[in-house]
């Protein structure tokens, strides 16, 4: 992710400081995006007692992003851009929070697909058909992939909070948050990588009044997708990349051809317009810390966590 952040800020002409822990990472990151880091790891960078910067972006694994932030807040930092989910553990929220209160910095939580092009012009089509009236979502993840990966242990334990909530926060940031849910797990023990749970399902309504279903199944052949319901149209992510859409009265479903994708395409898809936003104070369309910790509680629901 530090990578593809270097190529959005090299493109926008912002300067930055990269900093970095490994030896062969801080290669790599020069070697690909032309810029220097600053090696050793961000407590060896903050005790030289550095100008304070007037935002960071944290883009390291998920056991050190509630570290690394809480560092930064300590040190002074008003704004960061937290890279989802913003914690290895759910539990590690709460301290997170406490923190940004403390310090009255702003955390925002970068949920980048909250910026892809296909979920802005389903925003747009959604406000001129009245709202949603229903949606449903899936999150099913390629076990047979996930499980040989080289990821640490919170990676793989929590993987629905570092990778499924992408696809669980962009359905409920599109259609509205949970007023109401009631979730169903099973497969608990299944899975080595994943033991809590494997088989997800669950329905609810959002504050807004639109009805809503969702099911997951790693142990099964799956893919992420949404679909949204308003009384003139279905909006079909699938890809999520990707705009499709149904008319009321036909079968036909069609590519939304008015999107200009070039931006997901040149850059990480969502990214060039997250950080714009994040650098230019734009922040209404993001999911803050204070958010991220009342969605916790819906999320340990959801995943059995």
């Amino acid at each position: 992710m530090a990578r593809d952040y270097a190529k959005v800020l090299n493109a926008l002409e912002t300067g930055f400081l990269a900093i970095g822990r490994g030896e062969k990472s801080a290669h790599d990151f020069e070697s690909e995006t032309g810029n220097k880091v600053i090696s050793g790891g961000l407590d060896q960078f903050l005790s030289a007692k550095p100008e304070l910067p007037e935002s960071a972006i944290v883009a390291v694994g998920i056991e050190a992003l509630s570290e690394t932030t809480q560092l930064l807040l300590k040190y002074g930092v008003k704004k960061i851009l937290l890279e989802k989910p913003g914690v290895g553990y759910p539990e590690e929220i709460n301290e997170l929070v406490q923190l940004t209160q403390e310090k009255d910095a702003q955390v925002l939580l970068a949920y980048n697909r909250r910026f892809y092009t296909s979920i802005i012009k389903a925003k747009e089509i959604i406000e001129q058909d009245g709202g949603v009236t229903s949606f449903n979502f899936e999150f099913t993840e390629w076990s047979h992939v996930i499980k040989d990966l080289k990821k640490t242990e919170a990676e793989h334990h929590n993987w629905f909070l570092g990778n499924s909530t992408h696809i669980v926060d962009s359905a409920f940031y599109l259609c509205g948050k949970p007023k109401e849910i009631s979730t169903y797990v099973s497969g608990e023990g299944n899975l080595n990588w994943h033991p809590k749970s494997s088989n997800f399902s669950g329905a609810g309504i959002t504050e807004t009044g639109a009805l809503f279903a969702y099911h997951a199944n790693w142990e099964a052949p799956g893919r992420w997708a949404i679909e949204v319901l308003t009384k003139k149209h279905r909006l079909i992510f699938k890809p999520i990349e990707k705009l499709q859409i149904q008319e009321i009265g036909s079968i036909a479903v069609n590519e939304v051809n008015s999107i200009d994708y070039s931006l997901d395409e040149q850059y990480k898809p969502g990214l060039y317009l997250q950080t714009k936003a994040f650098l230019e104070g734009d922040c209404g369309e993001f999911c803050n810390v204070f958010e991220q910790q009342k969605a916790m509680e819906c999320y340990r629901g959801m995943s059995n966590y």
